[in-house]
This record gives C-alpha cells, sequence and structure tokens, in this order.
C-alpha cells in the first residue's frame, strides 16, 4: 500500500510517498481504508520538530532524538471497514467510521488497523469524508480547553483567539452550542467565515489590541498560543478560566500552580482524548450544530504540498488529504 513516510525531520520535502506493508487486523481490531486524512498543526510539530515556546529539544524525547521513531503522520482520519478480526461484533464490514489514532499517528496510509475499542466511531452520515477526517483533533482538543477545562456555562462569555484556524473554528461552534456568548478573533481575511460559525461577535486582531479591550470573559481560550498566561489573566473575570493551546514551557508551569492561588482557573498543554468526547462530536454534527471547515483539499501525490500550507499560518480551518474516491 502507499503511505505518506518521513525518516527525518525538516520541511515538507522530507514527506515521501512510498510503498509500505499493508497491515494485517489482530483478532480484537479492524482494518480500515482510507478515504481522507487530516493534517494538523501535531503533524507540523511533529515533523519539523519545532514545539512551543521553552521546549526546545523536550518534543524528541517523544518522537525520536535524531530521527523519527514512527515513519508515517497523521492523527485522524475517515474511511471503510475492510476487514474485522475474528472476535469481533461492534462493527460490521462496509460501514464508515472515524478513526483518531492521536500520538500513535500512522492516518496517513492507504489502511491503518485500529483496536475495536479504541477511538473510533461511525461517520455521520451528513459530513463528507474529508470533513469527518477533521472532526477529531480540533473536535476533542476544544472540548478539552472549553467544556473539561473551561467549564463553559450558558450565558457567559468567551474570547476564542485564532478563531478562523482549525480549532479555533471548533471552538467558536462547541462555545455556542454549550450557550455561551462568543467573541472570535481573528485576521481580517477570516472575520466573515468565524461570524457565520456563530460569533456573536468578531475582533480584527489587525485593527484592534484584544489586550486593551475595555471587558474581561467568563473563559479566554487562546488556541495558538499567542499571548502568554499572565496576559490572559488580566483578560479574565475574577472567577474566570483561561486555557491556553500551544502554550509555552512557562505557562504550562504556571497554570496549575496558578490555578491553586485564587478563584481564576488555568489549563495548559495536551488535551486529553476521549472516544466519548469524539462520539459527542459525532452527535454534534448529525444534529447539524457542528461542521468541521475545511480550507484545502489535496490528492495523496500533493501532500507535500498540503505540509507546505499547513506550515504558511495562513489557513482557514482545516486541510485534508483524499486518499480515493468514495
Amino acid at each position: 500500500m502507499k503511505a505518506a513516510v518521513y525518516e527525518r525531520y525538516g520541511p515538507p520535502e522530507v514527506v515521501e510517498i512510498k510503498e509500505v506493508p499493508r497491515p494485517f487486523p489482530a483478532d480484537d481490531a479492524l482494518l480500515i481504508k482510507t478515504y481522507a486524512a487530516s493534517i494538523t498543526s501535531g503533524d507540523w510539530r511533529a515533523r519539523t520538530m519545532i514545539g512551543p515556546r521553552g521546549f526546545g529539544p523536550i518534543p524528541r524525547l517523544a518522537f525520536g532524538l535524531f530521527r523519527p521513531r514512527r515513519k508515517v503522520l497523521g492523527t485522524e482520519m475517515a474511511g471503510r471497514i475492510e476487514a474485522v478480526g475474528k472476535d469481533l461484533t461492534t462493527f460490521a464490514v462496509g460501514e464508515d467510521v472515524i478513526a483518531f489514532t492521536g500520538l500513535e499517528m500512522g492516518c496517513h496510509a492507504e489502511y491503518i488497523t485500529m483496536p475495536a475499542k479504541g477511538k473510533v466511531v461511525r461517520k455521520p452520515q451528513n459530513l463528507s469524508f474529508p470533513q469527518a477526517a477533521a472532526l477529531s483533533f480540533a473536535g476533542t482538543s476544544a472540548l478539552h480547553f472549553l467544556r473539561r477545562k473551561g467549564d463553559v456555562k450558558s450565558g457567559e462569555t468567551v474570547l476564542i483567539i485564532g478563531a478562523s484556524g482549525a480549532l479555533g473554528t471548533m471552538g467558536v461552534q462547541i462555545a455556542k452550542y454549550f450557550g455561551a456568548h462568543v467573541t472570535g478573533v481573528c485576521s481580517t481575511a477570516n472575520l466573515e467565515l468565524v461570524s457565520s460559525l456563530g460569533a456573536d461577535r468578531v475582533v480584527d486582531y489587525t485593527q484592534t489590541d484584544i489586550t486593551s479591550l475595555d471587558e474581561t470573559f467568563d473563559v479566554v481560550f487562546d488556541t495558538v498560543g499567542a499571548l502568554p498566561l499572565g496576559k490572559i489573566r488580566q483578560m479574565l473575570r475574577p472567577s474566570g478560566r483561561g486555557a491556553v493551546a500551544a502554550g509555552s514551557l512557562l505557562d504550562n508551569i504556571k497554570a496549575p500552580i496558578w490555578s491553586l492561588m485564587g478563584d481564576q482557573k488555568f489549563s495548559a498543554g495536551v488535551a486529553a482524548e476521549t472516544v466519548e468526547d469524539m462520539r459527542l462530536l459525532a452527535d454534534m454534527a448529525e444534529k447539524g450544530a457542528l461542521k468541521p471547515v475545511i480550507d484545502r483539499v489535496y490528492s495523496l501525490d500533493q501532500i507535500t504540498l498540503a505540509h507546505a500550507h499547513v506550515g504558511s499560518g495562513h489557513k482557514a480551518g482545516n486541510v485534508v488529504v483524499e486518499f480515493a474516491e468514495v
């Protein structure tokens, strides 16, 4: 089978299409044919080894000191079950599913295997394969920071920084789903997009210094690590919650300490990923309350271009690679 393989860290050109052995499912696993897979900020970090501020070489401890331990990137995909292990009754051949491999990666291949009890859910019928492939990574992160850590409640005010990215577009929709009043922050080019997702107000950061806004918020969610935690702290109400995705090492150290020092609570670091959250996301999508935003869809042989676009910092929503036509 074909897979996008990288054997050293570096620019998009280190990713090459190669023939690799096709996997076979264990007795308790699924073989899934990939129709679409996203290329996320996580893939970019794993390829470049550029971590958030202050982490330096620490990410190499997880991914490989001198070269990648796992040669195939990709944390999420959507596809069709090709085969099931002999002990399985929960899924059937021919079902369309979404799979989330997380740090195990491997989704940028024509086939993957997944334990049936792992992060696999049935694909919402109203989502295309590219849309479904972009549901899990940003969706579970947004749920983690907004719901689990941010404890967003109906009627509360939420500020989302980086509202036009993969995580931000999910965050806007999820915060609205739980009844929040949402202010999205993005560039001029994406004001209309963020508004169309349900944001009650959109702020153009190229025209307005968001740290000088004359109001505070119940929740501030920085999806891109644009502000240090100290700035976010100043933008919160006395019992507000601040969340930073892609926060610096110092932010990760400060968050739990500051949370113990007063009524304001802070979270930073890696989001928890659960199959229960995936089921919630799929249910929201089926209800029409959540729809992944797709910036561009590339073919497999254009995956180097797809990586370059993700690294450009100019995408809105998600970048997806299609592996096969349905």
